[in-house]
């Protein structure tokens, strides 16, 4: 059976499914739960296969592969991709969501990216315990890795909904919106802009 490991960095220890169902288990019993009910009694194997699939961002066996083609055209035009995305706020592992606005402008004499890649490794990234400060640059660092590092600008801007915000604390809307820019972008408010006009930010 598959194992979840404790710490990236530390693949000897390891948490085996069913101490990680115990544990959910307890968990469940501390909030005032009947773990022996009928509606909870598989509540924490659910959440164990749950867990693999939305933190497979982990897992480096599930690392999306990355494809990427010649430049055939020798193009340096912006290319854009939008989409949705799913994580989980890494200081109260609750959901924050919403859409990510992603461009680059490759090199005239490298390669480009296949056209799904960036939503793969969008999801990838995404799934993990997450900030979204550091979500864009994780994607960003993993797209310019398959592009051997020579494209010549990145942008992306996230816009969430931070249920932290929203369900408990202050309780309210928890919309937060990040940016990060890299070789062109960040050096050519021109080109900058022209991004933001794509998305409709002024």
């Amino acid at each position: 059976m598959e194992t979840i490991t404790s710490n990236p960095q530390d693949t000897k220890r390891t948490i085996t499914p069913d101490e990680a169902r115990d544990a959910i288990r307890t968990l469940i019993d501390y909030i005032g739960g009947d773990t022996e009910s009928e509606g909870l009694i598989d509540t924490p194997a659910r959440i164990v296969r749950m867990w693999q699939e939305i933190f497979r961002g982990y897992n480096p066996d599930a690392k999306p592969a990355i494809t990427t083609f010649e430049n055939v055209a020798h193009s340096s035009d912006m290319i854009f991709d939008e989409g949705d995305y799913y994580s989980m706020c890494e200081h109260h592992m609750l959901p924050f969501f919403g859409e990510y606005y992603f461009a680059y402008i490759p090199s005239p004499t490298g390669r480009i990216l296949g056209i799904s890649k960036v939503a793969r490794v969008v999801g990838y990234c995404a799934a993990r315990l997450q900030l979204q400060e550091r979500l864009g640059h994780d994607i960003v660092d993993m797209l310019s890795d398959a592009l051997g590092g020579d494209a010549l600008g990145f942008a992306i801007v996230l816009k969430g909904q931070h249920m932290c915000k929203s369900m408990r604390g202050i309780k309210n809307k928890g919309k937060m919106t990040t940016s990060y820019f890299t070789g062109a972008f960040e050096q050519n408010p021109q080109l900058r802009n022209e991004f933001y006009n794509m998305i409709g930010i002024r």
